[in-house]
């Protein structure tokens, strides 16, 4: 099932399946990030008014405004 990133919780694993259409130069920056089709990440913290989220991803943490994070499409991985 795909879902946003917005709708994970802290403690969430996850896998990046694609991009929502949309603005092409801000999709383009999270792919140079490492975020690419097939990434796995875990949600590691969300700011006290939910914005922005930090995941975790290929061993490095990176954080995320909740609107741009929007822009990926993830599925949430059981573990």
């Amino acid at each position: 099932m795909t879902l946003s990133l917005r709708d994970m919780a802290l403690g969430d694993n996850g896998k990046v399946v694609g991009f929502q259409p949309g603005n092409k130069s801000y999709r383009k920056k999270l792919l140079a990030m490492g975020l690419t089709p097939g990434t796995e990440f875990s949600i590691t913290r969300y700011a006290p008014l939910g914005d922005p989220v930090e995941i975790k991803v290929r061993g490095y943490s990176m954080s995320l405004r909740q609107d741009e994070a929007a822009t990926l499409l993830v599925e949430k991985i059981e573990r």
